[in-house]
This record gives C-alpha cells, structure tokens and sequence, in this order.
C-alpha cells in the first residue's frame, strides 16, 4: 500500500476515487471517460503540488519510505552482484552494504547504505546510521577495487552515522577520518551519488569523489534539521524551520557550484512512484560521468579530487 506524505492527501484521496472506480469499470460497467478525467486532473494536481514545494517537503521526500535503497537500484542497475560482509575487525554492519558487481559488462565496486523496509530490517540495519564496522567495510571493499583497477559507485542515503556509547567506543570519528584520508587518495573513478538524506560526516565518508551526484528530490547537510532545531532553538519540532536555513536541497546545494556535479532528475511525483524509470536515469548518469572520467590516470583521479574539494573551502573576503 503505498505512503503518502500530509501535503499529498489532496492527491491520495483523488487517486482512491480512481482506484474505486477502476473496479467499477472492470465490472462491465462503463465509465473510461470519467476515469480518462480523473486521471488528467490528478497528473496536474501532482505537477502543481511538486513544482511549489518547500525544503522541508524535500525533505520529507528525500526520507519517504517508499524510495528506492542501495539494494534496489543494485537490483535495477548492475549485474552479478557478490556481496562483501565483515570489516575483518569486529563484525559486519548491514547499514552499508558493499560489494562487487558489473554495470553493463564493466566490472565494478558497489557501496552504498540502506536503511530497510519492515520494522525488523530497520532495527537490523540500525535504520541506515552505520557503526564503524560499515565504514572498515566500506574501505576494504574501495581498496580492492583499487587493486583490481574497478571504478567504485557510491549510494549515500543516512541520517549520520550512529552516535550511539558502542560505536564511539569503537572509534567511529576515526572510521569516518581513515575513510576521508583513503579515499582522497584512491586511483580509480569514484562516483558517489545522494539518493535520499546525505547526513554529515556519516554521508561524507562514503562520498570523497571525483564526481558527486544528487538524485532531484534528494538532501545533503551537515545536520539534520531536527538536529539543528534542537542546538539552535532547543525544540526539535523546529525542523521545518531549520530546514529552511540549512538549505540542503540539490537545488540549493547546486548553486553553490563547487560542490556536486549535477543533479538527476526523478519522475513525477519522485523516485518511488516509478523506481524502474529512475534506475534508468541514474544508470543513464553514472555511465556518463565514467566515461567522462576513464581517460584519466590514477594521479589525475587523485588531484581532480583533490582540486574538487578543495575548492569548497573558496570564501568570499570579510568585509573589512
């Protein structure tokens, strides 16, 4: 059955009068023209709904359960996927799944996080908030593909990484740093891509790339808004407000112009309305920007990263 978000249910209840009435159809009863009118008025009220929404709506999106994970767009996009478990140092964390794969006939490395579906899953997965085990993981797997010279492609969808007593204990500010320093110096194509919530250093560790991409309905912050309610103004219930100034949207974060390379359009409505039609454009980008990227040596992979993010330090001189 599927989620509809509060400023949809104008939406939700016209596309249960269709529904209804597609069962009266398949009734013999005929009623195609009404429908045919239903349906016209419900694809503009989608087009009005979406083309005026606000950075909490985005944001509302961006966390819609519905969305398309890691492992659905492994599903959509690559073949013969070999999944990677263990950090070989503690355990395994199922809030980034890694492994090998092909995208087309090319041999390549998948790593990506994913939150879950069901109540189980969620738990199970910490709901996509990895610990350090994710990051070693992440990195054992990023560092084969550079043995074996395979492009790496990144899926960033958490709220951060856990901030829980375990995961500090096991040094997951130092996970998130080894993982900054490593992947600065990888000499492969990495090409990470934001599909849902790109939260903090917990995004940021999985997303030191030559190219970085947003998925249209996508965020990518420092904080939650949430978060940033409750240290600004001590009331979480803020966020909607916090959202606002954070201005974390792709949109947003594509004028600043240094620091993501483009921005991939979703269907109608968002990537969970026709996950099939989204994996082909996501698929459509990533092929783009490797090909853009394999006539480069491994020293130029590592210093067009290196100019890429330093370039997001640029500041405007202070007033005087």
């Amino acid at each position: 059955m599927r989620h509809y978000l509060d400023f949809e249910k104008p939406l939700a209840e016209l596309e249960a009068k269709i529904n209804e009435l597609r069962q009266y159809s398949q009734e013999d009863v005929s009623i195609e023209p009404e429908l045919e009118r239903l349906r016209e008025k419900a694809v503009q009220m989608r087009e009005k709904i979406f083309s005026g929404l606000n950075r909490w709506q985005r944001t509302q999106l961006a966390r819609h359960p519905d969305r398309p994970y890691t492992l659905d767009y492994i599903r959509m996009i690559f073949t013969d996927w070999c999944e990677i478990h263990g950090d070989r140092l503690y355990g395994d964390d199922c809030a980034i799944v890694c492994g090998f794969a092909r995208i087309d006939t090319l041999p390549c490395a998948v790593i990506g996080h994913q939150k879950g579906r069901d109540t189980k899953e969620k738990i199970r997965n910490n709901f996509g908030m990895p610990h350090p085990e994710g990051y070693h993981k992440a990195l054992r797997v990023m560092k084969l593909a550079e043995k074996f010279s395979l492009p790496i492609f990144t899926f960033i969808d958490t709220p951060g990484a856990f901030p829980g007593i375990g995961a500090e204990e096991r040094g997951q500010a130092a996970a998130i740093a080894q993982n900054l320093y490593e992947m600065a110096g990888l000499t492969v194509p990495v090409i990470a891509t934001v599909t849902g919530e790109g939260g903090s250093g917990g995004a940021l560790a999985i997303a030191v790339a030559n190219r970085v991409l947003m998925m249209e309905y996508s965020v990518y912050s420092v904080i939650s808004p949430e978060g940033c309610a409750a240290i600004l103004w001590a009331d979480d219930t803020k966020g909607p407000e916090a959202a606002e100034a954070l201005k974390l949207t792709a949109q947003d974060i594509e004028a600043l112009g240094d620091v993501i390379d483009g921005v991939i359009p979703e269907p109608a409505g968002g990537a969970h309305n026709d996950p099939e039609a989204t994996a082909v454009l996501v698929k459509k980008a990533l092929l783009q920007h490797l090909k853009e990227l394999s006539h480069l040596s491994g020293e130029e992979l590592i210093q067009q990263r290196f100019n890429k993010f330093r370039a997001m330090t640029r500041m405007s001189a202070l007033p005087a």
